[in-house]
C-alpha cells in the first residue's frame, strides 16, 4: 500500500503517522524526543523513530514509505533542508533532510517549520480550506503564525515570516527570551496565562485550562487574568491584520480549547480596535494538535505528486 511518513517534532515529544494517498492515517505513534540527553541525542531519536516508521510500513504494508515530511520547531531553512536553530532542543545547523533521507534508503524528504506546516494543513484540509488569504495563530507555550496565500505558506526571505509572538504589544511588559520586552507571547500564550493564573490563584500547579474554567465559573481573579491576555492578543492580531489583510484568522493551540470562553471576548476586542481595516472571520482551528503532523504528510505527498516513476 502506498504511503508516506509524517513526523512532527516538538519540544518534548514527537507525533508521527503513516499516511495513505487519500489522507488516511494508516498508523500513528508517539515518542519522547529525549532532549534531556542533549541535541545530538534528539537528532538520533528522530532518525531512529523515522527508521522504525519506515520498517513498520515494510512489515505491515509490503513496502517502505515513498517519501517523508518532517516538521520541526525553531528556525528552519526548508529550501536547503536544514534545522537552523531550536532553543528548546539545543541544535544548530542540523542537515535534517539529508540525515533522514540517508537513514530511509534515500527516499525524498521535505523539512518544514512546525507552525507553518500546521498552517499548511489548516489551509489545505482544515479551517482555512478555500480561503485565498488566512493567518493561522496557535496559542501554545509560545505564539507564532503561518501566513497562507493562495494555497501556500509564506516563509519570508529568511524563513522568519509569521513570528507574531514577538510583536511588541506592551513596551513596558515582561522580558522576552528574544531580548525585547512586552512581546505578545509573554502576555497571551498558554504559558503566559498559566504563569499569571498560578500567581493570581496562589496555586503553583494551576494552568491556563484551570484559568478558563475559573472564568466560566465567574471567578473575578480569573476574569482579570483572562481579560489581560485577550486584550494583548487582540492588539497583536490587529497589528497582523493591518499588515496582512487576511480573510480569516484561525486560532489554535491550547488556549483555543477554551472555545467561546476565548473566542467571544476575542472577537469583540478585535472589533473594538479596527478602524479602517476589514474585519476578518475569527475561527477556531479544525485539526487540533495533529495539524503539523498532517501537514508533514501533505508536504511528503506533494514531493512525489509529479513523480511519474512512482507506481502503485
Amino acid at each position: 500500500m502506498r504511503h508516506v511518513i509524517a513526523l512532527d517534532v516538538g519540544g518534548t515529544g514527537m507525533k508521527a503517522a503513516l499516511v495513505g494517498v487519500d489522507g488516511t492515517l494508516l498508523h500513528e505513534d508517539r515518542r519522547a524526543t529525549g532532549r534531556e540527553r542533549g541535541a545530538d541525542a534528539v537528532v538520533q531519536s528522530i532518525l531512529d523513530f523515522a527508521e522504525e516508521l519506515f520498517d513498520y510500513g515494510v512489515t505491515h504494508f509490503g513496502r517502505g514509505a515513498l517519501a517523508a515530511g518532517v516538521a520541526v520547531p525553531g528556525i528552519v531553512d526548508s529550501e536547503r533542508g536544514i534545522a537552523v536553530y531550536a532553543t528548546n532542543l539545543g541544535w544548530r545547523d542540523v542537515p535534517m533532510r539529508d540525515l533522514i533521507s540517508r537513514r530511509l534508503r534515500g527516499i525524498p524528504v521535505a523539512l518544514g517549520h512546525d507552525v507553518r506546516t500546521g498552517g499548511f494543513a489548516e489551509g489545505r484540509i482544515g479551517a482555512g480550506k478555500g480561503d485565498d488569504r488566512f493567518l493561522f495563530v496557535p496559542l501554545g507555550t509560545g505564539i507564532a503564525g503561518a501566513i497562507g496565500i493562495e494555497g501556500s505558506i509564506e516563509a519570508g526571505a529568511h524563513g522568519y515570516a509569521g513570528e507574531i509572538g514577538h510583536v511588541v504589544v506592551r513596551p513596558d511588559g515582561p522580558d522576552c527570551g528574544c531580548g525585547q520586552r512586552g512581546c505578545l507571547e509573554t502576555l497571551a500564550s498558554a504559558a503566559a496565562v498559566t504563569r499569571a493564573w498560578a500567581e493570581a490563584s496562589g496555586d503553583p500547579y494551576a494552568d491556563a485550562a484551570d484559568c478558563a474554567k475559573a472564568v466560566e465559573s465567574g471567578d473575578p481573579r480569573a476574569i482579570a487574568v483572562w481579560r489581560d491576555a485577550v486584550d494583548a492578543l487582540a492588539a497583536g492580531l490587529v497589528t497582523a491584520l493591518t499588515l496582512l489583510d487576511p480573510r480569516t484568522l484561525i486560532i489554535g493551540g491550547g488556549l483555543a480549547e477554551a472555545g467561546e470562553t476565548l473566542f467571544t471576548p476575542l472577537r469583540a476586542a478585535v472589533e473594538e480596535r479596527v478602524t479602517f481595516q476589514k474585519l476578518p472571520a475569527i475561527v477556531p482551528a479544525a485539526l487540533g494538535d495533529t495539524a503539523a503532523c498532517l501537514g508533514a504528510g501533505l508536504l511528503a505527498w506533494d514531493l512525489i505528486a509529479t513523480d511519474s516513476e512512482v507506481t502503485a
